[in-house]
């Protein structure tokens, strides 16, 4: 099949792009930087330049693809680390998911592609009730915490208008937090060296559940959702949904750094925002049996134990203190 990947540059894209070419697909590449032109060409992608954000623009370069199916993958994450004020930090992506998601459904449909797979969130949107692995039936937060509403809109928006798009098969794939190559969760990235700077704490009783999925998994995912499974939601999550009091110590001791401070969530709302303690406390993570039933795709990393460890070089799991 032709294949247009906005996004192709970014995490899961850089992952996706090979997977699909393997897979015997032609791929054109999204970028708005003529810098990457080289590095999606290396990856086995046709470069089209252009920003996302620009509707004709847009519409010139898929229109040009004339793909059977259109991915949407944009995201402008890099360097994000202040969560006390989210919906600032996430403030470009938001307008990916909003205008750019806009943008690509008008341009997919110009283009006469049949079928649309966009990148969506699973890690905290769900509500904060009920049980630790949410299914894709169950509602997102009514309620989300101060400065992740703009975000949470925007979450909503995509999945809204991707699902009922006219003459397009929709599929939204809630992606749990991403680990791996271009990741903030590497060795070396952002995340990976608050905790040894001890500048990612656990807050208050560390319950809240994370829902985690390595890049590999992800972009392994998102081939499946091209070529079968009908229109609708996924989590594309791993089996092993885990509270912030059980993961954060458990990569802490496996990266060599010091044992998370604790922080109560009183001070912690003072000092990072309502954001990071419902984070750490209360949301829930997300089932993947959907996916594994309807896409026929399970996790090479099952756990965010093994595939922690294997991005240190280690062959055993992190298994948590008893």
């Amino acid at each position: 099949m032709r294949i247009f990947v906005a996004g192709g540059s970014g995490a899961v894209g850089r992952r996706l792009i090979p997977v699909l070419v393997e897979r015997g697909h032609a791929v054109v590449a999204l970028t708005r930087h003529p810098a990457k032109v080289a590095e999606l060409e290396a990856l086995g992608a046709s470069p089209a330049v252009a920003d996302a954000l620009d509707p004709a623009a847009v519409t010139a370069a898929v229109v040009q693809a004339r793909p059977e199916v259109v991915i949407h993958e944009l995201t402008a994450l890099k360097g994000m680390r202040d969560f006390r004020h989210l919906d600032r930090s996430f403030a470009a992506t938001n307008r990916l998911r909003t205008e750019g998601t806009d943008n690509l459904l008008v341009a997919a449909r110009a283009a006469g592609a049949r079928r649309f797979v966009a990148q969506s969130y699973a890690g905290w949107p769900y509500a904060r009730v009920g049980g630790p692995a949410k299914s894709e039936e169950e509602p997102l937060d009514p309620n989300p915490p101060r400065g992740a509403r703009e975000t949470l809109a925007a979450i909503r928006h995509l999945e809204t208008a991707v699902l009922a798009a006219p003459e397009l098969e929709g599929v939204v794939l809630r992606y749990g937090g991403l680990y791996g190559p271009g990741t903030s969760l590497e060795p070396g990235g952002e995340q990976f060296e608050d905790l040894r700077r001890r500048r990612f704490p656990v807050v208050g009783s560390g319950a809240g559940i994370w829902s985690f999925l390595h890049v590999d998994d992800a972009a392994q995912a998102t081939a499946q959702a091209v070529e079968c499974g009908a229109p609708g939601l996924y989590n594309v999550v791993d089996d092993d949904p885990a509270p912030a009091a059980v993961w954060l110590p458990a990569l802490a001791r496996m990266i060599g750094a010091p044992s998370p401070l604790r922080l109560p969530a009183w001070l912690a709302r003072l000092v990072a925002g309502e954001f990071v303690v419902a984070a750490m406390t209360e949301i829930r993570g997300a089932s993947n049996a959907k996916a594994r039933r309807e896409l026929g795709w399970e996790p090479h990393h099952q756990s965010w134990r093994t595939g922690f460890a294997t991005l240190m070089g280690e062959p055993r799991p992190v298994r948590a203190a008893a």
